[in-house]
């Protein structure tokens, strides 16, 4: 039943794609996001879905789309220059067919970044694309805050409709987009237009938002702890009350204290000191492991290059010497092998070099600094047409901080979610830009005709 349910959406989608080419774009977005061809029994995952929606959308954007309108983002050719970099450091890896396998993935990411703002040419574009990939995630994010809310999750056990470590099925990922997409949904809250602002979009608004927040304690994800802690300092620039938001939000933390999980509380405590926590020393030893490979190896050694790395961990009881239980102080040697990265930036160090986390952080660093530049640039504009560009720009550099945060412990370097953001970034600049540009050379014979003034009468002093 599922699978037709999936298979009757998908084609009703794709059909209507062949009327306006655009929505075969938020198909492969949506495709891209949920992954409904793991999610079906035999239908949908017998068939390159995902392949076929993503060439059916550069072919109907070739052969119909209006091309006028499009602008390219500087920010597309530091895409362009990653790609071609990831390609040469895939051929030369240290694991060929392991790296081939995170290729065949990450160039459709990269590409798909590349190509997404080409067609972001009007406001309504921009609007569905956020508004598609809000449901996308949603559907991932209402299932997990259902079943946290109903007494369920725990570390590596909470299950997102899919029991796979795939996309943003991990606990630690979805947790950290999760708290990113807040932002975005409260804009949308408020500027939406596809489901004109009620009451009825704002309840389901802020219950989306509550389902995201019960993500790190269902998933039990330090990462989204601390994502949530920082998307809360980040709101204090949106905020007109801000004594009032800091005195509500300190006395919601601690009313939920009494409700949280005790497993969930304990596991956020090891944040404290990660000599105790086996899981995060691992994560140390690994760091501290790829950058003495990136010394030796200063041009990466290809994707899944930490198969090679080899640890040896020691962990301690607690954090300090205590007298009274010196058998609780004592090391545990863990011997470790092929432990993943589990940092974003680590990640790029150590997979693509110096030059390609070079690239990846001008990448996103001149995104957070562009998004900075559109919001104080219409932040008090009086047009009513323009109102919506200001809290856009603020939603996504929020959105986009929190997750490079998040980044710090998730190895998500390439995750096609970050890049549709990154794609959003770039489509609401060249949006704005070809705008001021039309505005500038408006004619002037447009403008209202001045009325010479009169010429005093004779004798008027």
């Amino acid at each position: 039943m599922r699978d037709i349910a999936f298979v009757a959406f998908l084609f009703a989608f794709i059909g209507l794609g062949f009327r306006k080419p655009f929505l075969f774009v938020l198909c492969f977005c949506y495709i891209d996001i949920v992954a409904p061809q793991r999610l079906s029994y035999f239908l949908i995952n017998s068939i390159p879905i995902s392949l076929i929606v993503f060439g059916l959308a550069i072919v109907g954007w070739l052969a119909v789309d209006d091309k006028r309108d499009t602008r390219w983002s500087g920010r597309q050719f530091l895409l362009i220059a990653l790609l071609l970099y990831c390609w040469m450091t895939t051929i030369q890896a240290d694991f060929p067919v392991e790296a081939a396998d995170k290729w065949s993935w990450v160039w459709k990411a990269l590409v798909w970044a590349i190509f997404l703002p080409l067609t972001l040419r009007t406001k309504l574009r921009i609007e569905s694309l956020v508004l598609i990939m809000l449901l996308s995630a949603a559907s991932i994010a209402i299932a997990g805050g259902i079943k946290t809310a109903a007494g369920g999750g725990g570390y590596g056990t909470l299950q997102l409709l899919l029991n796979e470590n795939y996309g943003l099925y991990e606990g630690s990922i979805m947790s950290t987009v999760g708290i990113a997409i807040i932002p975005l949904i409260l804009w949308y809250r408020r500027h939406g237009t596809i489901f004109t602002p009620d009451w009825r979009v704002s309840l389901f608004c802020f219950a989306l938002c509550f389902a995201c927040m019960l993500l790190p304690i269902g998933t039990q994800a330090r990462t989204g702890l601390v994502c949530l802690a920082v998307l809360a300092v980040l709101s204090l620039r949106a905020v007109k009350h801000r004594f009032l938001y800091m005195a509500g939000a300190g006395l919601l933390a601690i009313a939920a204290i009494p409700f949280l999980p005790q497993s969930f509380t304990e596991r956020m405590e090891t944040i404290q000191g990660y000599k105790s926590d086996q899981s995060a020393s691992t994560r140390v030893a690994v760091w501290a492991w790829t950058w003495d490979y990136a010394k030796e190896n200063p041009f990466g050694g290809g994707f899944e290059a930490y198969i090679q790395n080899r640890l040896r961990v020691e962990t301690t009881g607690v954090d300090k010497y205590d007298p009274d239980k010196p058998q609780e102080s004592e090391a545990t040697v863990h011997d470790e092998k092929s432990r993943a990265y589990h940092s974003s930036y680590f990640e790029m160090l150590g997979e693509q070099g110096y030059p390609g986390l070079a690239l990846w952080l001008i990448l996103h660093i001149s995104g957070l600094v562009q998004m900075e530049r559109l919001r104080r640039r219409y932040l008090k504009t009086r047009r009513g047409e323009e109102q919506w560009i200001a809290p856009l720009a603020t939603a996504l550099q929020h959105g986009h901080i929190t997750y490079m945060v998040g980044s710090l412990f998730v190895g998500v370097a390439f995750q096609p979610f970050i890049y549709m953001m990154l794609a959003l970034q770039m489509g609401l600049s060249t949006y704005v830009r070809r705008r001021e540009r039309e505005a500038g050379w408006r004619p002037l014979t447009a403008r209202p005709a001045q009325v010479p003034a009169r010429a005093p009468a004779a004798g008027a002093g």
